[in-house]
């Protein structure tokens, strides 16, 4: 009598669930590779189809807007204002708080500044989703690299890291502008600019937004590596109003945050109507009294 059934018995009678869901998925796959998806998600196209995630076309009102290739319909206005530079007792982060879609304000209270863990952070520009999650996915990175190393990341490595997954990512849809900041244990404060197209830059000052040109326009005149911190965070401050002021798209509250070497800590954070009535508006009436006494 043949009992060699008892050592496997799927095998036998031919009733493994294993190899049932393997067939079950190999005639799943088959189907999906035969079909056409776009015409049953017609927002979508196959990733491989898709050229770029946007690129700018004509409107019906005759602008420049940045649309998806899959769906004109679906338009990307992003707007925003961050910034970050090294200065020598670290690296200062400041930002703005609005969220804005197109001309419509989602909210003004966003917190554009993501913890990775305590001697680094990310900011946020571009899509707030994309920003939030990917950034949330690189602490627990940096974490699990600190458990199996014994030691906290470098600030080089954590953008690398963050580079790399969204390069995987290109072209599919992905909208993100952010910076790395924070300070290593032996090279001291370090600053990385990433984007979801892959790029990945290192240097000494960047602002990312649609007001950054008008933060570079005050960095550029008053940015120098031997900013005391009061000095610096006053820079940092200063720079985001003048972008909130004159970039509709950017707006609400100023925070600012320094990186030293104990970890990260907020040392601003208020209005920028406040600063613009109260502090700066005072300056001008101060500057403009000493212009009359003189002539």
């Amino acid at each position: 009598m043949d009992l060699s059934f008892f050592n496997d018995p799927h095998g036998f009678f031919e009733t493994n669930p294993r190899k049932e869901l393997q067939r079950k998925e190999i005639a799943l796959l088959k189907q999906i590779a035969s079909t056409d998806m776009s015409t049953h998600f017609p927002l979508l196209k196959a990733p491989s189809k898709i050229k770029a995630s946007a690129f700018p076309k004509l409107t019906d009102k005759g602008g420049q807007r940045y649309v998806s290739e899959a769906n004109s319909k679906i338009k990307f206005s992003h707007g925003t204002t961050t910034l970050a530079f090294t200065f020598q007792g670290g690296v200062l982060v400041a930002v703005d708080s609005r969220a804005s879609m197109g001309s419509y304000i989602g909210s003004g209270t966003v917190k554009k500044v993501i913890p990775i863990h305590k001697h680094l952070i990310g900011t946020m520009a571009g899509g707030a989703a994309d920003c939030s999650f990917w950034e949330r996915n690189l602490a627990m990175q940096c974490r699990l690299h600190e458990l199996r190393e014994g030691k906290r990341i470098s600030v080089a490595a954590a953008s690398k890291l963050l580079g790399n997954i969204v390069f995987q990512y290109r072209g599919y849809g992905l909208s993100m502008g952010t910076m790395i900041a924070g300070y290593d244990q032996k090279k001291g404060p370090a600053l990385f600019y990433c984007d979801s197209d892959g790029t990945r830059l290192k240097g000494n000052l960047f602002s990312v937004g649609s007001g950054a040109t008008y933060a570079y326009g005050i960095l550029d005149s008053e940015y120098s590596h031997d900013l005391d911190e009061k000095a610096a965070i006053e820079l940092g401050k200063r720079a985001i109003y003048h972008a909130t002021h004159r970039d509709a798209y950017s707006g609400g509250t100023i925070n600012v945050f320094v990186i030293r070497d104990t970890g990260y800590e907020q040392m601003y954070k208020g209005d920028m109507n406040e600063l613009h009535y109260g502090q700066y508006m005072q300056e001008k009436l101060a500057e403009e009294g000493d212009v009359k006494m003189e002539s």
